[in-house]
């Protein structure tokens, strides 16, 4: 064993020397937390809007008003004519344009009832439907105040209630989403990387004719980098904590030993790479093409997965990502306990022996 300390003594060295390695695995997770907590934020504000107004009431100017007021909307243009709407869509001016017909107070007052037609830009469907929902929001709750008081015949009454997230936090969904895909590239991206840069300088087989076991050698270049993600981990849940001010709902302790976990699946998978390749390009253009890609779109981080054909979900379930961002997200926002997430545990612990097992049976072949 002191023989294997001193292989992993010697591989922190190595990374702590190489200055570009430590940014890549230090200041990638603080990088991408600033990016999505405060520049590629879901959460749709200041949006510019177009306002056409027929009536020009004191009711329609009070809605105005809101609209203009909230953090969500900036009224942009005020038209004259619906021939503007058009326009103005095409100079991408305005993500929406709210219309009031005429009388519009007076058919409020007298029977009860007004239309609002809200106009969005649909190239983009997502923050299109989220600003139209925002501008409902708004107009409902005036509504509420108008007529709060006066109860209609055969009404239906909608009550809605945010679980885990009551402030629809952005936050809540992309720490769990950016853990997992900055442990799923570092992970196996450092580990196949170093080990295969070895074989290109021909120091491999140096370490392979030392007194340890070849197979000791190889597991102790991937310590270093188990320590890193482990610290990568640590540093991304006190961003969230402190800079973004998202709680962690779970035990903390149940949430590292998973993170542990993945991290030693991301590792095995690094290795299965640096038995295969043998050139730094084509294992860094495994892991950036063949591995984040695939975090992207099969985690459920981006797109749901729900939503795909049924052949991309089946094969959703053989990317390890999906899975422990099932986990952190179960743990971290809804507090659930280990006997929520056994089975995404167990995949991942059958997913990183078969990784680690198919991986020792091909270094010992091209040992062979």
């Amino acid at each position: 064993m002191k023989i294997f300390f001193a292989f992993v003594k010697k591989e922190f060295w190595h990374v702590l020397r190489d200055t570009r390695s430590l940014i890549i695995l230090l200041g990638l997770p603080v990088m991408m937390m600033l990016l999505f907590g405060f520049a590629l934020s879901s959460e749709v504000k200041n949006s510019n809007i177009a306002i056409l107004d027929f009536s020009k009431d004191a009711a329609t100017k009070k809605l105005i008003d809101r609209l203009d007021q909230s953090q969500y909307f900036s009224v942009r243009h005020i038209l004259t004519d619906e021939k503007q709407i058009e326009q103005a869509f095409k100079k991408g001016e305005v993500r929406m344009a709210v219309i009031f017909p005429q009388n519009f107070e007076s058919g409020l007052m007298h029977n009860k009832k007004a239309q609002v037609r809200l106009i969005g830009d649909a190239s983009d469907p997502n923050t299109s439907n989220i600003v139209i929902n925002y501008a409902s929001a708004i107009i409902r709750d005036y509504q509420n105040e108008v007529f709060g008081l006066q109860k209609m015949p055969y009404q239906i009454s909608v009550e809605t209630r945010m679980l885990y997230n009551p402030q629809l936090k952005s936050s809540y969904n992309f720490v769990p989403g950016v853990m997992t895909l900055i442990l799923m590239l570092l992970g196996a991206m450092m580990t196949s990387v170093s080990i295969v840069k070895e074989k290109e300088m021909g120091t491999m087989e140096i370490l392979l004719v030392s007194p340890m076991k070849p197979l000791m050698v190889i597991f102790s270049k991937a310590v270093p980098y188990l320590v890193l993600c482990f610290v990568d981990v640590v540093l991304i849940l006190l961003m969230a904590v402190f800079v973004l001010d998202m709680p962690i709902a779970g035990s903390l302790v149940l949430l590292l030993a998973e993170s542990l976990l993945f991290i030693l699946t991301t590792l095995s998978l690094g290795l299965l790479v640096s038995t295969i390749v043998d050139s730094q390009q084509v294992a860094m253009f495994i892991s950036l093409v063949g591995f984040l890609m695939p975090a992207l779109i099969f985690s459920g981080f981006m797109f749901p997965i729900e939503n795909m054909p049924k052949p991309m979900q089946v094969m959703s379930n053989i990317v390890p990502t999906k899975w422990y961002y099932s986990i952190v997200r179960a743990i971290m926002v809804k507090g659930l306990r280990f006997e929520y997430v056994y089975k995404q545990t167990l995949i991942l612990v059958v997913m990183t022996v078969v990784f680690l097992g198919a991986s020792i049976k091909k270094f010992n072949v091209r040992l062979g």
